[in-house]
């Protein structure tokens, strides 16, 4: 009885995963058919005013690249209101005072504000810098992030032509791609998301999300959907499905780029997706039954679940993976006709390999990362799983930020230490690689694939432990 339920558990996991890599198969034939489909930029007689607004925290490496970046936009002088949007605690905010006086004594209209107590995090900063200018049109640049000039031109006349749109989302660029094989994979696996997923979703008609960065929204449209708030880690997210449930559209723009930075560490890169993956499923349970109850169409409902459900995939994973030695010592998966489920899994992968053909010329190269890639998203899993796991309790949680660089991670006060998931991930290697072993005498045709798993979190430890290792070597 409990090897039947242990393998329907098992059977109903793989279906689970095989549909999301279904629904990657259905936005890569969305974006194939609409690839072309480029909007031209319509002709603005009156540029309207626009805010921008800078959130930061202990940013001292970034902050005066980000403040001269968006000093050199190429947008009317009057027309512009920068705002530093400062909850710091350390030397930053001195820096970015010193930054922001300076581009005002040149003729910026800049705003410094600074917060005492860091209250709802970036939501609250945005809020906070609302209450002090608003304008009809809000920016949102993270510190990491590098405008160019024509950003605001290339981005405010879509809004200007259509009242009814709220928000329009830039592609992300990277400022690091080769910094070392972590940031490379982290490249591949952004590019995915913005070439392929959010052009299909907007070009579609389906329900899409502004990325945090690199957007410009209808002020009215913030307020109409209930503001920023602090609900969940991902306010972010959670605006842009409020703001669709309440009629608003948002648009995609691929061809305008603003580079950011990646984390070139990889603790610092399991924080931000722990974090993503914490803020997107407070957001499906928060949004889920307004999603099913709106005028959306079925299948814009059920990609927009799909999408909501982004990092679900991984407890499924590390489920499969913790259930697949018991049934390969009962023999239970010998005789599983699951192999047609393989079919959909080229999916991912495809649009892995669209997206970089879509964006560079020398893409065959690029994609020497995607084993680093299947590495790192198969090596986190377990932090991410922890991450939707604490996502449940409906809890309020913190906010932690991923520290920016520039230069070497390994001399930053920034730098983040072994967190406690390493330990567990070592487990998790050791588990795999035993099941392997098992695999290897009754079911081979499973030795690859906990192999794969073996390796994947073992290379997240051994990386983890080394860059311990450095940092206690700087």
């Amino acid at each position: 009885m409990m090897v039947s339920l242990i393998t329907l558990i098992y059977i109903l996991s793989a279906c689970l995963l095989a549909v999301y890599a279904a629904s990657e198969m259905v936005l890569l034939l969305i974006y194939w058919r609409t690839r072309h489909h480029a909007q031209p930029v319509p002709t603005v007689a009156n540029w309207p005013e626009v805010t921008i607004q800078l959130p930061i925290y202990n940013e001292r490496y970034v902050v005066t690249r980000l403040l001269e970046a968006v000093s050199r936009l190429d947008y009317p002088r009057e027309r512009l209101c920068i705002q530093v949007l400062d909850d710091s605690t350390d030397d930053t905010g001195e820096i970015a005072r010193q930054v922001a006086q300076s581009l005002a004594q040149g003729g910026m209209n800049i705003q410094y504000l600074h917060r005492d107590q860091r209250t709802d995090y970036k939501a609250g900063a945005l809020v906070y810098g609302m209450a002090q200018h608003d304008s009809e049109f809000m920016v949102v640049l993270d510190a990491d992030f590098v405008p160019p000039p024509d950003f605001l031109r290339r981005t405010i006349p879509y809004l200007v032509a259509d009242p009814s749109l709220g928000m329009v989302q830039t592609r992300w660029g990277h400022l690091n791609p080769f910094t070392n094989p972590l940031t490379l994979g982290q490249a591949l696996a952004l590019d995915a998301h913005f070439v392929v997923e959010q052009t299909a979703r907007s070009r579609a008609g389906l329900l899409m999300s502004f990325n945090g960065s690199g957007g410009v929204w209808r002020t009215a449209c913030i307020h109409d959907a209930g503001g920023w708030r602090a609900e969940t880690l991902t306010e972010d997210l959670d605006l842009s499905y409020r703001a669709q449930l309440a009629g608003w559209r948002l648009l995609y723009l691929p061809d305008v780029v603003v580079p950011g930075e990646l984390p070139p560490q990889i603790t610092a890169y399991k924080r931000q997706q722990a974090r993503w993956a914490t803020g997107s499923t407070q957001v499906l349970w928060a949004q889920f039954g307004a999603l099913w109850h709106s005028r959306f169409t079925v299948s814009q409902r059920v990609m927009a679940t799909l999408h909501l459900c982004q990092y679900l995939p991984h407890p499924l994973m590390v489920l499969l993976l913790l259930l697949t030695p018991p049934l390969v010592l009962t023999r239970s998966l010998n005789h599983l006709a699951l192999g047609w489920l393989g079919i959909v899994s080229v999916g991912p992968p495809l649009v892995y390999i669209i997206s970089q053909q879509a964006l560079y010329t020398d893409w065959k190269k690029r994609l020497l990362g995607f084993p680093v890639l299947l590495l790192l998203s198969t090596g986190i899993a377990w932090s991410n799983t922890r991450a939707v796991v604490q996502s449940l309790g409906r809890q309020r949680l913190t906010f932690q930020r991923t520290p920016k660089f520039v230069q070497q991670w390994q001399t930053s006060s920034y730098a983040l230490h072994l967190d406690a998931n390493t330990w567990i991930e070592a487990a998790l290697a050791v588990y795999a690689l035993w099941g392997a072993a098992l695999a290897w005498r009754t079911n081979p045709s499973l030795v690859i694939y906990l192999v794969i798993y073996g390796l994947a979190f073992l290379s997240v430890v051994v990386w983890s432990i080394r860059e311990s290792w450095l940092l206690r070597r700087g």
